[in-house]
């Protein structure tokens, strides 16, 4: 038993030395900066479309709620969200108001990008008569309309003063420039079809005057009404 217990003894594996333990292979530095890149990319791209979209004002139909030069964000799932390449939306909070100040796909040149003022919504007859904006027969006084052109034009000229009545369709908004004389909106070319509309405008983060060189400190943070 005692020459069986050396044999066993004798026979019992030795421990082999470890291994040094590799170090994980590094990712490589361009790799990193890759993926970090393509997941900002990404996460970009879902907010834009999304949830929220930054855009600058460049001409003065907003005026003076909106000046050239102010730059304001959007706000893209209020009234729902829109799947890209289809007319479909998702998760809709509200339908477009009387009042809300919108962005939405210039009717004649989708290209563009246009933003006014809800006056008509479906089923709301709009009517303009001496510069004064009246809707199913009231008088429709916005406290933030200028007018800066003291002329009033003939309904034979141009509507831009005097509009025969128009019934807004289904699924479609009347709209106006809050500086009335100087804004070319559905009093000219008609209505806004709600798959035109991107979203809600809500707050001004940024704002230049580029003909003082400064920057109008009072328009950042200030929310759009």
């Amino acid at each position: 038993m005692e020459d069986y217990k050396n044999i066993c003894d004798d026979q019992k594996p030795t421990q082999s030395p470890a291994k040094p333990v590799q170090p994980a292979k590094a990712k490589h530095v361009v790799r990193e900066y890759a993926e970090s890149i393509i997941i900002a990319v990404l996460l970009a791209l879902v907010i834009r479309t999304f949830i929220v979209q930054a855009f600058k004002i460049p001409s003065g139909s907003m005026e003076d709620t909106l000046a050239i030069g102010d730059h304001l964000l959007v706000n893209k799932f209020i009234y729902g969200s829109k799947i890209p390449f289809t007319d479909s939306r998702i998760l809709a909070i509200r339908d477009p108001r009387q009042g809300d100040v919108i962005v939405f796909q210039y009717p004649e040149d989708p290209s563009k990008d246009f933003i006014k003022r809800v006056i008509g919504v479906p089923g709301d007859v709009v009517e303009v008569k001496n510069k004064r904006v009246y809707v199913n027969g009231k008088l429709y006084a916005n406290p933030h309309e200028v007018h800066k052109e003291s002329d009033t034009i003939p309904k034979e000229m141009n509507p831009r003063d005097n509009k025969d009545p128009i019934t807004v369709p289904a699924n479609s908004y009347f709209v106006m420039g809050d500086n009335r004389d100087r804004s070319y909106d559905s009093r000219f070319w008609g209505v806004v079809t709600r798959d035109k509309i991107k979203g809600l405008a809500f707050i001004k983060y940024w704002s230049w005057d580029k003909d003082k060189l400064r920057v109008r400190f009072g328009n950042i943070g200030k929310l759009i009404d």
